[in-house]
């Protein structure tokens, strides 16, 4: 692998873990806004928290753009498997019209597992980075 294309895949990676990074944040913010839906938050409540998933989604989907790029870029090397959000649309229908514990007691639970699939991304993200930082040194 050349220098130039190396140089291009570490640029790539920088990119992609800074919209990690930001979906990481709305999801954390996401979470903490859940929770306190659960303890009886209500109607607006439910739009900042959806608020900010929307934010995370739309992170996620440069990252899903970018890591495209990156393979194509990486031919030959192992990449983190594509991502997608785990919050589906029923849920929020459900987190909105059917607001109560149960409801926001699942949606709480979706968020977590996106943000520990985000987390996972981003350590994977991580050892590609010293890889390709190892191989721009040779």
């Amino acid at each position: 692998m050349a220098n130039v294309q190396v140089s291009e895949a570490i640029n790539l990676t920088n990119q992609i873990l800074g919209y990690v990074e930001q979906a990481e944040r709305s999801l954390s913010s996401a979470r903490n806004w859940g929770f306190f839906d659960v303890l009886g938050g209500g109607f607006i409540t439910d739009l900042i928290k959806h608020s900010k998933l929307n934010r995370a989604r739309s992170a996620m989907d440069d990252v899903n753009y970018l890591m495209q790029r990156l393979q194509q870029v990486l031919g030959s090397i192992q990449m983190p498997a594509d991502y997608r959000m785990e919050i589906g649309n029923f849920a929020t229908f459900a987190d909105f019209f059917f607001d109560g514990v149960f409801a926001d007691v699942y949606m709480v639970s979706k968020i977590m597992q996106s943000l520990d699939e985000v987390r996972r991304l981003k350590g994977k993200l991580y050892e590609l980075k010293a890889k390709l930082e190892g191989l721009r040194i040779e």
